[in-house]
């Protein structure tokens, strides 16, 4: 998912992100508004995560919930 696609969504997805990553603030949230490597540096912050699982996790999550809103 690109991140205008992902923009596009980001109001309606960030309750379940959040959900997901209980360690990211609602200010976080405000602050990265979507783009996806800036949600997953945030997770690879607060997680102890090497970059290539935060990845991972951030890349199988959006497509999850990209294939439910269609």
């Amino acid at each position: 998912m690109n991140d205008d696609v992902l923009g596009g969504m980001w109001k309606q997805l960030k309750g379940k992100v959040k959900q997901q990553w209980g360690e990211l603030t609602d200010d976080d949230l405000d602050r990265i508004s979507g783009k996806r490597d800036e949600v997953v540096g945030l997770v690879q912050e607060r997680y102890g995560w090497k970059k290539e699982k935060a990845e991972m996790e951030v890349d199988n999550f959006f497509k999850s919930h990209s294939q439910q809103s269609v």
